[in-house]
């Protein structure tokens, strides 16, 4: 993790120059567009950064096997503590990359008949997963290393790195392009080679050089944010934690510790909107349904803003706040389909609203020992992942309420970040998802879930 050097007492901000930002900027591109060789090498955010420092120094994570997975850390050799238990039917073998930093290991026979299970682990040997985004075929994984790998198929397909700050969120477009957002406060831009197959490089950020000059030399522009401290409003100042996509409209939607949520038009990569949206740090927001927009804090609120036309211009108002409290609003996940919106806090409990009913409390889920960290919507599937290190899989049913079908607990860190693809029919199955969950305990799991597979808890 990349963290900014404290501010000297007695420094007063000047807005940048012309010349200071080219040469950062220059700097910054001279080193973003290099491609990594496929084979080279507020829950609460203090706790989660404690728990990253006192767990970087291990060589690999202690894990514990469950009756869905004997996969190991080829480094981790202590067989004394490991519980006595059947043997899996799945193989046990991996297959690492000796001059990368992940190693993938599989289950090659895995039964494709099997509801839910594990399929697959990749272990990162250093520093921890912080974010995902699945398209396709193909997995971006981004964590401290300020790296973003890109996995094909579950093998090492390629990556691209940025000069700082760690990735704390990864979207993707249909158009092949990803936005990342960075410890940093900086969102960059990445497109992938249409001539030259797994090369990515960076063609952007935002807010573009252009608008970022054009609103410098205007004092109106900036806001102060402590005391002798100015910055432009179209840029975030701390870390951008969440990111989320409307392609349908052409927007973005970014969410920071600097408490604003911004809007960027995707076509020319321009601020339109930067809002004041919370009291601390904005921990994840959500495009939903009827041009809503979720946001959730660690000042403990859920807000909802509303799309609207102002003359000409777009612009979004605070429609309603659906929770004020004191644990920390952690996750979020939207259902566009059953216009449902969840809502994972720092407590361990989801709770949810339902849009038909003009977003009525719908109930709590409850499932989790410690904080929810993540929430991901697969079809009529909403999971979530835990600092207890599990991950529980829901389904609503058509009445409106929801079952717990399995608790995944392969992971002996925190959950991070979940996200997931389908898988496709197969043999007439529907529902069938592939579940990607990233870690602190450095390693990013594979699983299938299914969305008819039988409760285990009513």
């Amino acid at each position: 993790m990349v963290i900014a050097a404290a501010e000297t007492s007695g420094t007063h901000h000047r807005r940048p120059t012309f010349a200071a930002f080219l040469n950062t900027d220059e700097e910054e591109q001279s080193h973003a567009a290099d491609v990594i060789d496929p084979t080279s090498t507020s829950v609460n955010n203090q706790q989660l950064q404690s728990y990253a420092s006192t767990t970087s120094g291990e060589s690999s994570p202690n894990q514990v096997p469950s009756p869905w997975n004997q996969t190991y850390s080829p480094y981790y050799t202590d067989t004394t503590t490991t519980p006595t238990m059947s043997p899996s039917p799945w193989s046990q073998t991996y297959s690492p990359y000796y001059k990368s930093p992940w190693i993938y290991q599989t289950t090659p026979n895995v039964d494709d008949d099997s509801d839910n299970g594990l399929v697959g682990t990749i272990v990162r040997q250093e520093g921890h997963v912080y974010s995902l985004a699945a398209s396709g075929d193909l997995l971006f994984t981004g964590s401290d290393s300020k790296n973003v790998r890109v996995w094909k198929d579950l093998k090492d397909f390629a990556g691209f790195k940025s000069t700082s700050g760690s990735v704390k969120a990864i979207v993707t477009t249909g158009n092949n392009r990803i936005f990342t957002g960075h410890q940093d406060g900086k969102i960059r831009i990445w497109r992938g080679s249409k001539k030259r197959t797994g090369v990515y490089s960076r063609i952007g950020s935002l807010p573009s050089t252009k608008e970022f000059l054009t609103k410098s030399v205007n004092p109106k522009n900036y806001v102060q944010v402590r005391r002798h401290k100015n910055v432009l409003k179209i840029r975030h100042y701390d870390a951008v934690s969440c990111l989320s996509l409307n392609e349908e409209l052409g927007l973005l939607y970014s969410g920071s510790w600097d408490k604003t949520l911004k809007v960027w038009r995707l076509s020319d990569s321009k601020c339109l909107e930067s809002i004041q949206a919370h009291d601390d740090a904005v921990n994840t927001v959500a495009a939903g349904f009827d041009d809503l927009v979720f946001t959730g804090s660690a000042d403990g609120t859920l807000k909802v803003w509303k799309r609207e036309l102002q003359g000409k211009r777009t612009k979004h108002f605070l429609a309603n706040v659906l929770m004020k409290q004191e644990n920390a609003v952690t996750a979020l996940a939207v259902n566009l389909t059953a216009c449902v919106v969840y809502s994972g806090t720092s407590d361990g409990s989801v709770n949810f609203w339902e849009g038909k009913k003009y977003l009525s409390h719908g109930g709590i889920l409850r499932g989790h020992r410690m904080a929810v960290l993540c929430l991901a919507a697969a079809g009529s599937l909403v999971l979530s992942g835990g600092a207890d290190k599990n991950i529980c899989v829901w389904r609503r049913n058509g009445d409106g309420s929801h079952s717990c079908l399995s608790v995944l607990t392969d992971h002996v860190g925190p959950v991070k970040c979940l996200t997931a693809v389908e898988e496709g029919e197969k043999d007439g199955n529907e529902g069938r998802w592939i579940v990607y969950s990233g870690s602190l305990d450095k390693s990013v799991k594979v699983w299938r879930v299914t969305e008819t597979a039988p409760p285990v808890i009513g």
